[in-house]
């Protein structure tokens, strides 16, 4: 089991999660936010390291205060395990 201890990767996963939650694609998102898609995607996939303001300009964008982006775990998530 490896655990995720990469804060680039798990701002990502909890950005797609939010975007996800409010029913926008990676594209649009792109388009309202003046942010090129493939930025989006590295950043989601955890190999961008963004910046304060791209932080706000996203947390704008999806109508959430910026320190909702930053609400996820700083400890690692153990692989979730099915019950079978």
């Amino acid at each position: 089991m490896e655990l995720d201890y990469d804060p680039l990767k798990r701002f990502g996963r909890h950005l797609a999660e939010l975007r996800r939650a409010k029913g926008i694609s990676q594209e649009r998102l792109a388009l309202e936010s003046g942010l090129a898609r493939s930025y989006l995607s590295g950043i989601e996939r955890g190999v961008r390291n963004l910046s304060l303001m791209n932080i706000c300009i996203l947390a704008q964008t999806l109508q959430l205060p910026p320190a909702r982006l930053l609400e996820f775990s700083a400890d690692p998530e153990p692989e979730s395990t099915a019950p079978g």
